[in-house]
């Protein structure tokens, strides 16, 4: 006779958030009264039961399933017990789903055939919930729904139905300080040290200050340069609503990456906001320059250093001079200041010509243009806003245009993989039809 083999079981149930609302039938508990009779009735030892609770099922990164499957390798159990396929997702070792009536150790279990259509069709599941879910969100996002742990520094979240941002009388001014600071001309490195000199809190110990407990997270309590260029982009501070700003990879891969713009849903004038459309624009220039120009040894920075581009390349132009000595071994003397392309100084004529041109002249140039248009200003003000009101119109419209011409592309992909997915769905059910038959 044939040794027999003894089964140490360990049943695994879940309950997922959509199982709660599905009624009692899914329960932890009902699904335990069901495993556990059967497992007696095969005269099997139960060792452990694995619950998760309020967990997805589209991957195995669960604690309950890790310490499952480590049990099972461990060989403290070798057999695992679910109610259905859906409640694991993968066989290991021997594996049993009442409901599916799928048993890995029955040959003769024609569910098992079936296997591969119930899993794929268990994974559409997941992938439609999922879909569903998403386009939720992102209505609620376009219906000017804030849906957010904790408002940005500078805010509070409200308690209207949207909870849309109330100025914070006491950050708000911090924020709105930080914005003018860079539209100055100041880096993010030099504006973190200002308010570390200054003593002013992070936006994390700013907010569990205000809730009256201790700061959970492994910070240094310091302000750093990523943080301060992270308030100078949020556009929450223009009063706008933004949000879908991440995303998961998939439904199974839940790794969170940082949306395009583009991709972004942004809902305008929600709120009240903490720097003006004037300032954001300020900022935006100084993160537009090229730099702010380099010192040299006796920290003076000279006239229009790290604001000009070559015409040609689109990189930036250098500040170059030759020098003299009045007589051998005396002080060095710097004159004829120029600038210059700083590829065609590393690369010479192959990659780009020489633009030089000397300071003087490129001084009398811009100052040229500072009194042609101030002149106009003062003849035809009127005028001259018009004209400036209309250049500005202008790059917003062409702005638009790019956007929704990326809006436009975005949605057409989006239909043709909703009907592959579609087709997909056919076939498999035909498939599923043709197998039972």
């Amino acid at each position: 006779m044939a040794k027999q083999t003894i089964y140490n079981a360990g049943i695994y149930v879940r309950l997922s958030q959509e199982d709660m609302r599905a009624g009692e039938s899914l329960s932890i508990e009902n699904q335990k009264l069901i495993l556990t009779k059967y497992v007696k009735e095969q005269g099997w030892n139960l060792v452990d039961t694995y619950v998760d609770d309020g967990w997805s099922g589209t991957d195995f990164d669960r604690p309950v399933v890790q310490r499952l499957l480590s049990d099972a390798q461990s060989g403290k159990i070798n057999l695992i017990i679910c109610k259905d396929l859906s409640r694991f997702g993968r066989n290991y070792i021997r594996f049993i789903a009442l409901n599916d009536n799928v048993d890995t150790a029955s040959k003769d279990t024609s569910a098992l055939d079936m296997m591969p259509i119930v899993n794929l069709f268990n994974e559409w599941h997941a992938a439609s919930t999922s879909k569903k879910i998403k386009a939720v969100i992102e209505a609620n996002a376009k219906a000017g729904k804030y849906r957010t742990t904790c408002a940005p520094f500078g805010y509070t979240k409200g308690d209207d139905p949207n909870h849309l941002p109330v100025i914070d009388s006491e950050a708000a001014p911090i924020v709105r300080n930080i914005f003018e600071m860079r539209a100055s001309g100041i880096s993010p490195h030099h504006i973190a040290d200002k308010l570390n000199e200054d003593g002013v809190p992070i936006p994390s110990d700013y907010y569990y200050v205000k809730l009256g407990k201790p700061n959970p997270r492994r910070t240094r309590h310091m302000w750093s340069p990523e943080t301060v260029r992270q308030i100078l982009h949020n556009y929450t501070y223009l009063g706008h609503l933004v949000q879908l700003r991440t995303r998961t990879v998939s439904y199974k891969n839940h790794k969170v990456i940082k949306n395009d713009e583009e991709d972004m849903i942004v809902v305008k004038n929600t709120h009240e906001p903490i720097v003006s459309q004037e300032l954001w624009d300020r900022v935006r220039e100084m993160e537009q320059s090229v730099s702010q120009g380099k010192r040299n040894s006796d920290g003076y920075v000279a006239n229009l250093s790290g604001l000009i581009y070559c015409q040609d390349c689109g990189n930036k132009v250098r500040l170059c001079w030759n020098n003299t000595h009045h007589q051998r071994g005396g002080p060095r003397e710097f004159y004829r200041h120029n600038f210059n392309c700083t590829s065609y100084l590393k690369y010479g004529k192959r990659y780009c010509p020489s633009r030089y041109i000397k300071m003087k002249d490129m001084e009398r140039i811009v100052l040229e243009d500072i009194r042609s248009l101030t002149q106009l200003v003062v003849e035809d003000e009127k005028k001259a806003k018009a004209e400036f009101l209309a250049r500005k119109a202008k790059h917003h419209e062409e702005q638009y245009s790019v956007d929704t011409k990326k809006l436009t592309e975005g949605r057409y992909r989006l239909q043709e993989l909703d009907t592959l997915i579609q087709n997909i769905y056919v076939r498999t059910k035909s498939s599923a039809r043709y197998l039972r038959t």
